[in-house]
């Protein structure tokens, strides 16, 4: 009864990473984990109006370490042309005497990052505005910002009673019990001058189906698939170049009509001897049309007698 589990790493593995990822001996293990803790002390406590959601941690093989802030505020952590960093990461080089490399990464929606809500409220509560409307317009950005579900819970001397108590409110559906379910939580305290004030923030953004799990090793498989679509256009070209090439085998066929009229030559006697037998065929109808004209001039010829019959007697 009553036994909770971290919502963060519960899914541990599932599809949400470590945030510390490096390798050690046995005996090099507890001075790398200490190393580690106190590093996020003293970056949360330089930059902690710099709205730092996590850090991650990487050590590689040449002892050197990368430190990830991923932060709502870059330019707080960076400072004015990148001092703030440099002074930062010659503070931790010096402090623990490794290599370090520090990167950035903002966050683009706040309202969707449980740690950071956290945080919010409990600056809101320090300054004295009341718990209430805190959580509430929390939890209207949230909404509007895209999630499906919040929870907020806020313990201690609220409003400064003297007695204790514990408040919740919710919006949406939050179910912890979904592996698959992305859930982020976050929890803050607020150090006001009755007491400390306990917030913890559950969010629930989507449920991450089982492709959307194996996107990272599917990430790189498209990498390699532009190869083989480089080489799809130079077959293109060599299509392209096809019909170019066949404009110049066009004389070819151009050559042919030559040799074909000495088939024709070859066939001329083969016409010859068909045509023989034929003529008199065609005697017989040239024969129908020269009788024609020799009527008309038979009939013209006496015409032309009583003419020069008349010249004569004349």
């Amino acid at each position: 009864m009553g036994h909770k589990v971290h919502p963060n790493a519960f899914r541990l593995g599932v599809f949400r990473p470590w945030e510390a990822n490096w390798f050690a001996n046995p005996k090099d293990y507890t001075n790398m984990l200490h190393e580690d803790l106190e590093m996020r002390r003293i970056i949360l406590s330089r930059l902690r109006n710099a709205g730092i959601a996590k850090i991650e941690t990487e050590r590689s093989s040449n002892a050197q370490l990368t430190v990830t802030i991923h932060t709502a505020k870059p330019g707080i952590v960076i400072g004015k042309g990148g001092s703030s960093v440099d002074q930062l990461r010659e503070d931790l080089e010096k402090r623990f005497g490794n290599r370090v490399r520090i990167s950035i990464q903002e966050i683009k929606q706040p309202e969707l990052d449980a740690q950071l809500v956290a945080e919010n409220i409990a600056s809101q509560i320090e300054r004295r505005i009341s718990y209430k409307r805190a959580m509430k317009q929390s939890i209207l950005r949230t909404m509007r910002a895209g999630a499906k579900g919040i929870r907020l819970y806020a313990g201690g001397r609220l409003r400064g009673a003297e007695m204790a108590r514990r408040e919740q409110d919710r919006e949406g559906r939050v179910p912890l019990h979904t592996l698959r379910a992305d859930i982020d939580f976050g929890r803050a305290t607020a150090k006001t001058t009755f007491g400390a004030i306990g917030i913890k923030v559950w969010i629930y953004k989507d449920v991450i189906s089982p492709a959307q799990r194996r996107l990272p090793p599917a990430v790189e498989e498209p990498a390699p698939q532009p190869e083989p679509v480089a080489p799809q256009p130079e077959p293109v070209e060599a299509a392209v170049a096809a019909p170019v090439s066949e404009p110049a085998l066009a004389p070819a066929p151009a050559a042919e009509p030559a040799r074909a009229p000495r088939r024709r030559t070859t066939t001329t006697p083969t016409t010859t001897a068909t045509t023989t037998p034929a003529t008199p065929a065609k005697p017989a109808t040239t024969r129908t049309r020269s009788a024609a004209p020799r009527a008309k001039t038979e009939t013209k010829a006496p015409a032309r007698k009583p003419s020069t019959r008349k010249k004569a007697d004349g």
